[in-house]
């Protein structure tokens, strides 16, 4: 079982801080158990504001028959903890906005992307800033900060001189399967935390969803989800699932859009730059967690240990995922601010994820689930290399070997372990 106090210092908060002093609306969004309440509480807390939690019914009663009653205040910034379950209330923000216009007035809390909401992004658009809550990273979980992102853009010298790394195989294997949402860390057995990713998955089809949009076959999104975890760190073809699924892809469309609304998934968009070559435009799609991801998947220690070639094909995609996710966590306090993109041409060469600066600055990360090395795995990278020119940073294969080296001008081999050591 993981500390609990490990649980409570987000790297986010100091983030969170100096946007308030930025924008008048902060916006915390991401799934559902992530610690977005808790990140709230400890921000509410250093400045001791209350709490309006819209999660309680007899709270939401009132605010749905008053909003602008509770927008308004000597204590700021004003809290509000899953502000989706009253839309409304951001007229009411927005309009106390056009009257009193400072930053760091609210800040607010959701489950349900921004996005999503076509009231919401019309009532605070230009106004809000928002912040996407990950599950917890490994160096949150070990209370250091991680500077990969920063490193791989303007410090690459340090990708060859990382000491060896001690991280087992078993290590790895655990810290994947778990993933890093709270309450699946704290889990005091597997079955446990699997019996919690099961709640979560029917808490976000079958209630989250539903607050967005009725949906009539709610079956179906049960059995997408399943599609989308075992094509999780791949291209998202929605017409193959709806051939599988035997199910209409112009619906099937209109439901990924319903899951990623909550989190449940996320899309890595192809890379937009032209480099001469003919480059696919589908996007990727990655489950939130890689833990969540490895249960819906029925992936465990148990059978990864039967080196079964199916299960290893799955747990290297989850791999993939894991360490995607990990280096999108801290987009959220490294010090560049960068795009995420993933490389694929129709002649196959690929890059597992793209970094991407304002000035054009790009750096490559190739990720593989084993500790050997080939010459062939750096192809998608000596093509991003060759073709950015100056603009390419560095080009990095991660794996879960344990020696970090140059391998090729501007090219490392990278143990996976160097996200967050």
């Amino acid at each position: 079982m993981t500390d609990p106090d490990a649980l409570i210092t987000r790297h986010l908060a100091g983030t969170v801080s100096q946007r308030l002093t930025e924008s008048p609306v902060v916006v915390l969004t991401g799934i559902r158990t992530v610690g977005k309440s808790t990140l709230l509480r400890a921000c509410a807390a250093a400045r001791e504001v209350p709490i309006l939690d819209l999660d309680d019914r007899p709270t939401l009663d009132q605010v749905l028959a008053d909003p602008r009653l509770f927008v308004g205040g000597p204590r700021e910034p004003v809290c509000i903890d899953e502000f989706q379950h009253a839309p409304d209330l951001l007229y009411a923000i927005k309009a106390e906005l056009n009257e009193d216009f400072r930053f760091g007035r609210f800040l607010l809390t959701g489950s349900t992307r921004y996005t999503m909401l076509p009231r919401a992004a019309q009532a605070l658009t230009g106004r809000a800033h928002i912040m996407t809550v990950w599950p917890l990273s490994q160096a949150e979980l070990k209370k250091h900060r991680e500077t990969f992102i920063d490193t791989v853009i303007d410090q690459t010298d340090d990708l060859r001189s990382h000491p060896i790394s001690d991280t087992t195989r078993d290590e790895y294997v655990q810290a994947i399967l778990t993933g890093g949402l709270p309450i699946a860390l704290q889990a005091p057995s597997d079955d446990a935390r699997g019996r919690y990713f099961d709640d979560l998955v029917d808490l976000l089809v079958l209630r989250d969803v539903l607050d967005i949009r009725r949906v009539r076959q709610r079956g179906a999104l049960q059995t997408l989800t399943r599609h989308l975890a075992a094509r999780t760190g791949q291209l998202l073809n929605v017409a193959d699932i709806a051939n599988s699924m035997r199910h209409e892809a112009r619906t099937l469309h209109d439901y990924v859009n319903l899951l990623e609304s909550v989190f449940l998934v996320h899309r890595l968009e192809a890379f937009g730059r032209t480099l001469g070559t003919r480059i696919a435009k589908t996007p990727k799609v990655h489950l939130v967690d890689s833990g969540l991801a490895a249960h819906v998947l029925g992936i465990t220690r148990r059978k990864l240990e039967l080196r079964k070639p199916a299960t290893l094909s799955e747990f290297g995609h989850v791999v993939e995922t894991f360490a995607v996710n990990e280096i999108l966590k801290q987009a959220g306090w490294a010090r560049n601010s960068v795009t995420f993109s993933h490389l694929r041409t129709h002649s196959q060469h690929e890059v597992d994820l793209v970094l991407e600066t304002r000035d054009g600055t790009a750096a490559g990360i190739e990720i593989k689930a084993s500790s050997t090395i080939d010459d062939k795995d750096f192809a998608g990278l000596r093509l991003l290399r060759d073709k950015l020119g100056d603009d390419f940073a560095a080009g990095v294969l991660l794996n879960l070997g344990r020696r970090s080296y140059r391998y090729d001008d501007r090219l490392y081999v990278v143990a996976l372990d160097r996200l967050w050591r």
